[in-house]
Parts: C-alpha cells; sequence; structure tokens
C-alpha cells in the first residue's frame, strides 16, 4: 500500500531556538483537547523515537484494537537538528516522527507515544504537540515521570493514582503489571484521562509497556523494555 497523507492543522517551524521552541509550546498548548473518549477506536499506532550518535530514528507499529493483531510499520531516520534541552525533546523527535508517520501506509485511529503528554511542564510533551498538529487522538505512556507527585499505586494491574503538578491533575501513575514499576499516562489530545487509562490497560499484555509503544520501541532501538 502507499504511503498515507497526513495534514498538519497547526504547523510551525522547526528550526527555532530554545526560546522560539518555548514560545511555540505555550500557544500550542492552549490547543489542547483534553475529552473525547474511545469510540470508534479500530486500530493504534505506537511511536518512538531513538537517538544514537546525532541521528534520531522513529518507529511507528500499528496493531488492531482491542486484538491487538500487527498491522502496519514505518520507520524513518535523520539527524538531529536541535539541540537537548529538557522539556523541549519534541523539537529533537517531533520532525522523524512526522516523517515516519508520512511512510506509513497504514491507518490508525489514535497515537501512543512512549513519552510525556500533558504531563509536561508546559503541558505539551510529544504525545499531546503531535496530536495538536495533526489534531488526531493522541495518548501520552511514559516510562518516567517528567512532572508532578504522586500518592501510593496499589501493585494490583489497573491500579493508578493521580499524578499532580502546581496543584492540577496532569495524568496518572498507572500499575501495568504487578512487582514493577508503574507508567505515566496523560492526555494527548482530543481524549480525557479516563479513556487513555482505559487505552493503555486494553493495550497491555503481560508487560510493563503497552504493545504499541513496546514493539514501536524495538523497533526503533533493536532492544525490548
Amino acid at each position: 500500500m502507499p504511503p498515507m497523507m497526513i495534514t498538519l492543522k497547526h504547523g510551525h517551524p522547526w528550526k527555532v531556538t530554545p526560546a522560539e521552541a518555548v514560545g511555540i509550546q505555550e500557544r500550542l498548548r492552549q490547543l489542547v483537547v483534553a475529552h473525547d473518549g474511545l469510540a470508534g477506536v479500530r486500530a493504534v499506532a505506537g511511536l518512538d523515537v531513538g537517538i544514537r550518535e546525532g541521528r534520531a530514528r522513529a518507529a511507528l507499529v500499528v496493531l488492531s484494537y482491542p486484538a491487538l493483531e500487527r498491522l502496519g510499520e514505518a520507520v524513518a531516520e535523520r539527524p538531529v537538528e536541535f539541540p537537548y534541552v529538557p522539556g523541549l525533546l519534541t523539537f529533537r523527535e517531533g520532525p522523524v516522527a512526522l516523517e515516519a508517520l508520512e511512510r506509513l501506509a497504514t491507518p490508525w485511529d489514535v497515537l501512543l507515544c512512549d513519552g510525556q503528554g500533558y504531563a509536561h511542564p508546559r503541558r505539551l510533551g510529544i504525545a499531546s504537540h503531535l496530536g495538536v498538529l495533526l489534531d488526531r487522538p493522541s495518548v501520552g505512556c511514559a516510562k518516567s515521570r517528567l512532572v508532578g507527585s504522586h500518592g501510593e499505586v496499589g501493585d494490583e494491574p489497573g491500579s493508578w493514582a493521580e499524578l499532580v503538578d502546581r496543584g492540577e491533575v496532569v495524568g496518572a501513575a498507572l500499575r501495568t503489571r504487578r512487582g514493577v514499576k508503574p507508567v505515566f499516562v496523560s492526555v494527548g489530545h482530543r481524549i480525557d484521562l479516563a479513556g487513555a487509562i482505559e487505552l493503555v490497560l486494553a493495550c497491555t499484555r503481560n508487560r510493563r509497556l503497552p504493545e504499541p509503544a513496546r514493539l514501536a520501541h524495538q523497533l526503533a532501538s533493536g532492544g525490548a523494555k
């Protein structure tokens, strides 16, 4: 199948200074939609971006939902052109992620990113950033916490606690597997937190990470987590 066309509803330049990047985030975060659920979701695209020796490699793996059968994949690689600045990682990873999306020939309904969404200092991690640019549903599922704090999370899979930053609920610390650390789930765009948690749990199969993100990580880096 030929690659699908993607349309950016809210484009912006990527070759910018860190100060300009912050300004872009401040503008785009006003466009995040934190509602809607999972009605009509039939395919989930997992996204991960790995960086090695100055090059970024983005991988997408599309699985059917909820059966989680592999439907398609795409990979893109290009030089990194933005410096490492905490909170601005999307400016390193976004261009190659969009290139991989342009190469993807498989339809998808929601983008599940190995990274942050709303749980970000300026409420615009990669899941929210790409979701807003594409105006498509997206979810962030990160392996580590970037902002906020949370209470105790029960050991039963499905247990979760609110992730709170500066008095605002920005996501959830979610137990996906007994005996392992929780993942950090947050709204990306056009989905609410309950729907984001539901999606991550439905996509998890006896692993810490949901399958679309886990398989995308393997494709991006050649490793397994």
